[in-house]
């Protein structure tokens, strides 16, 4: 699968999420050209923090894979920019590239570009990231959730993503 195809499943999935009054984050898993793993955030559903889009697709991810030598690359596609805690799973899972759509200035995993590496770990290092992909998309996916959702600290960063200009930042700005 291309990236685009990969982030626009993730974009799917964020609908999936928008249905049941979620935020508009979706995530997908895939490896050999399947998808096999999906998730939207579940922040309301289970009155959880840590139910975070990529991290539930992660999860289930591992939890088909388990420890068991891959034939392919394994791919994250995320309609928004992946969040520390999730870059930090990506790399424990060992996740090869991670695509997205809208980049998140407040809390993104842009420090993946410094991220050191240690001899003593040397599966442990940030994924490949592609940004920007079908950006426009995503963004829109959250002015429209800022049109319905009430008022709360989500609906504020959401508000700044989708008030992000047409053009994504050069890489090291936010």
């Amino acid at each position: 699968m291309t990236p685009e195809e990969l982030v626009d499943a993730a974009i799917s999935v964020a609908e999936e999420g928008v249905l049941h009054r979620e935020m508009p984050i979706g995530a997908v898993v895939e490896m050999g050209g399947e998808i096999i793993a999906s998730a939207h955030t579940q922040d309301q559903a289970q009155q959880r923090h840590l139910v975070h889009a990529d991290l539930l697709a992660m999860d289930a991810a591992d939890r088909l894979l388990r420890r068991q030598p891959r034939p392919h690359p394994l791919r994250l596609a995320v309609n928004i920019e992946p969040c520390l805690m999730c870059l930090g799973a990506a790399m424990a899972l060992r996740v090869d590239e991670i695509y997205y759509g809208l980049e998140s200035p407040a809390d993104g995993a842009r420090i993946a570009a410094t991220w050191p590496h240690h001899p003593d770990l040397p599966w442990y290092r940030p994924p490949r990231m592609v940004g920007g992909i079908r950006r426009l998309q995503a963004r829109e996916q959250f002015r429209r959730y800022c049109q319905t959702a009430p008022p709360s600290g989500f609906r504020r960063w959401a508000q700044t993503l989708a008030d992000l200009p047409d053009q994504q930042a050069p890489p090291g700005r936010c």
